[in-house]
């Protein structure tokens, strides 16, 4: 047998393995407290609700009002120009961005899962399939922001509640005390305001086909679930602070009186003394 046949006839024999499909790297990014959308919409806009624009080389950036960018195959030299055309457009920014990444992975006999490995598998990567998955990211990334702060708040009411405990007193100042209730509230208005967790996005109401997409990805990644835990956690924090100052409150109330009392008491001294000396 000739040397190229049989070249050809191994060839032919060897099984072939099957192609990797294409993935691309996701990054969600955390900027600020809020991000103007509207004004990046005079660029090479590909979608709306969420705002989603083409990036060089082919990558794709979906950003949010309240303060989230998520990259889709964004090479660093691309993703960090963008992020510093964004800096103008951000209030509150913070002094350095959350960040979390995940792969999505393209494959055409997917079924919009989440695999083994935690890579995103979807069918094809069209800009809808991309908006539902940066929303997901998106609320993702704040819940987990959020519910640091919330920890963190835990941390300083804990031993307020000992000192309650142990001595029946408060064990704080009033004004810290109403800055922890600014701090409930502003996390409450945040998460259900702007961000509404709980809410599908609105890009369902016209593509409700990708309404299957987006309760599986939610499911992964625990949206309601946290969501909720983030809620009975606040109105813990909540209910402590507002004890914690109404006693407070009564505190300096009774010391209030205590004081009259004893201007009351001064005065019928400074008045009685007279008489009392021309006895």
């Amino acid at each position: 047998m000739p040397s190229d046949t049989r070249e050809t006839v191994l060839s032919a024999a060897e099984p072939q393995r099957p192609s990797r499909p294409p993935e691309m790297g996701v990054r969600a990014l955390l900027l600020g407290e809020r991000l103007d959308t509207r004004a990046l919409e005079s660029g090479a806009v590909l979608a709306t609700a969420p705002l989603a624009l083409a990036l060089e080389r082919g990558g794709v950036a979906v950003v949010f009002r309240y303060g989230v960018a998520v990259l889709f195959a964004a090479e660093r030299d691309v993703a960090t120009a963008f992020l510093a055309s964004l800096g103008p457009f951000v209030a509150e920014p913070f002094a350095r961005p959350e960040v979390e990444e995940a792969r999505l992975v393209i494959s055409s006999a997917s079924d919009q899962q989440v695999d083994a490995a935690g890579n995103i598998v979807l069918r094809d990567r069209t800009v809808e399939r991309l908006q539902v998955v940066a929303d997901v990211l998106a609320k993702n990334l704040v819940l987990t922001h959020y519910e640091t702060r919330v920890a963190a708040v835990f941390d300083r009411i804990e031993p307020l509640a000992a000192t309650l405990r142990d001595t029946g007193r408060p064990g704080a100042r009033r004004k810290e005390l109403l800055h922890l209730i600014g701090s409930v509230l502003g996390i409450q208005q945040r998460t259900v305001g702007r961000v509404e967790t709980q809410e599908k996005p609105e890009l369902l109401w016209e593509h409700p086909e990708f309404e299957r997409l987006y309760v599986r990805l939610a499911e992964e990644y625990e949206l309601r679930d946290r969501d909720h835990a983030l809620d009975r956690k606040l109105d813990v924090i909540s209910r402590t602070v507002q004890t914690l100052l109404s006693l407070v409150q009564t505190r300096s109330g009774t010391r209030l009186e205590w004081y009259i009392l004893l201007l009351i008491f001064a005065e019928l001294l400074v008045a009685t003394y007279p008489l009392l000396l021309h006895h």
